[in-house]
């Protein structure tokens, strides 16, 4: 069984939002049509505390500038999807009701969690994995914001974990934060993950 899981289409990432990314929204319609071809549907939401290690404010640093964790190298991004606030909200125009699961991520101060399947540590589960073999789904589709980071994080646990894994790069969009893009895409080519338009 294939699941669709679609990452982190909030305000925060689409136009106007803290950490916007480029046509963040323009992928919506396809994601939205997407819903019906799946039986089971995941959307993930990021979902940080104000405090969250991962802010350039709460460092006094640059966003976009690097740190150094103690589970390893984190960019510092600006202070997004904070809980309970609109930017942290789903966009409006994504269907949400057609959702199985919802699963917040990131909500753990000290760490960021990229990934729908693992935190930044890479051993502190979501429980997304655990959810997905009790439905008997044993392949997974990936879309949303960011390609580069959160899709790619995504669908390489995906594969670690032993799933078929596909990235639908027309339904996502990236960052693209000094050539990171192209960087995540051989990640998971690398990784056994397919990658359609």
């Amino acid at each position: 069984m294939d699941a669709l899981i679609v990452i982190d289409v909030q305000n925060d990432f689409c136009p106007g939002g803290a950490l916007a990314v480029a046509e963040g929204d323009a992928i919506i319609p396809r994601i939205n049509a997407m819903m019906a071809d799946h039986p089971v549907r995941v959307l993930t939401q990021d979902w940080h505390p104000e405090g969250h290690s991962s802010f350039a404010a709460n460092h006094g640093a640059e966003p976009f500038s690097m740190t150094q964790m103690p589970y390893g190298p984190q960019v510092l991004w600006p202070t997004h999807c904070v809980q309970g606030t609109d930017g942290a909200a789903f966009h409006p125009d994504l269907q949400t009701a057609p959702a199985d699961l919802i699963l917040r991520k990131g909500f753990r101060s000290a760490i960021d969690s990229y990934s729908a399947f693992y935190e930044n540590d890479r051993t502190t589960p979501t429980g997304l994995d655990g959810y997905l073999r009790a439905r008997g789904v044993t392949a997974v589709t990936l879309a949303g914001l960011a390609t580069d980071f959160c899709v790619a994080f995504s669908a390489l646990d995906a594969a670690r974990l032993g799933f078929d894994v596909r990235v639908a790069l027309g339904a996502s969009r990236a960052i693209d934060l000094n050539g990171s893009l192209e960087e995540a895409r051989g990640r998971m080519r690398a990784a056994g993950v397919i990658l359609e338009d």
